[in-house]
């Protein structure tokens, strides 16, 4: 799977910016440019199917070579998009919460819980992703707002990968290689048992109130390379003026 946004809806850690990127022409490059990226996936993913979200980004995902254990799904429901890799084991418990049928999957799932932080907010989005048990990556785009959702299990189960290609475009995928190319140095794996929002930025949903701590990566050749994001055990986030987990207040607008 793959996705590309542009800064303007969604903008990186300025943490995974190598220094490096800058000094190479292929590496400065824009994903989104003449459809580079995609045509890239295209390439090594043959018959993938590219959804155009016109000035925010793409999504593009392929069925093919799937784990039977993990598998891919893409999903759509009143211009919300959502790509999920992966198995939840409490399907049955999260379709009951969300009141959804017995035709709902992990994708849809994703959407109706991100749907009532966006229009109720009962619960922090740390609470809700906390919900998911089992191995899992998904990456969710609501075209009304523009906003980006998305996160990975405290495993690291499923591979999931982000970077910032030459323009500061966030691009996202399951494989290594696509961010690569797109990005350069610019990319490092997703941080486990943590999600990512327009808004928010980057949280542990285990930690919540703690911030994260970036640290520098060095590839193979001994460069910089992206950074890996941790938990600061010192340092809590200022909750200050934000309502208390599992209170009445609304939680919509930290989403």
């Amino acid at each position: 799977m793959l996705a590309v946004f542009k800064k303007t809806v969604a903008k990186c850690p300025e943490e995974l910016q190598s220094p490096h990127s800058t000094q190479h022409s292929t590496e400065s490059m824009c994903a989104l440019k003449d459809g580079f990226l995609a045509s890239h996936f295209d390439s090594v993913h043959p018959n993938s199917v590219t959804a155009n979200l016109g000035s925010s980004g793409l999504f593009a995902y392929s069925l093919a070579k799937q784990n039977p254990l993990l598998p891919r799904l893409f999903a759509v429901v009143d211009d919300i998009f959502c790509l999920f890799q992966g198995h939840v084991e409490n399907v049955a418990f999260l379709k009951q919460q969300y009141g959804l049928g017995k035709a709902a999957n992990e994708a849809t799932i994703v959407i109706e819980a991100y749907r009532s932080l966006r229009d109720r907010g009962p619960y922090p989005a740390d609470k809700v992703v906390r919900d998911f048990q089992g191995k899992f990556s998904f990456i969710l785009f609501d075209a009304s707002n523009k906003t980006v959702f998305l996160a990975a299990d405290a495993e690291g189960g499923v591979p999931f990968f982000w970077g910032s290609d030459g323009e500061g475009h966030l691009v996202l995928s399951n494989d290594s290689e696509i961010v690569k190319k797109g990005c350069g140095k610019s990319h490092a794996p997703f941080p486990r048992g943590c999600y990512f929002t327009s808004s928010g930025g980057l949280t542990s949903f285990e930690h919540p109130r703690n911030e994260l701590k970036a640290v520098p990566r060095v590839d193979s050749s001994g460069e910089l390379c992206g950074a890996t994001f941790k938990v600061d055990a010192e340092a809590k986030k200022d909750r200050v003026g934000m309502p208390r987990v599992d209170s009445s207040h609304n939680w919509s607008g930290h989403i």
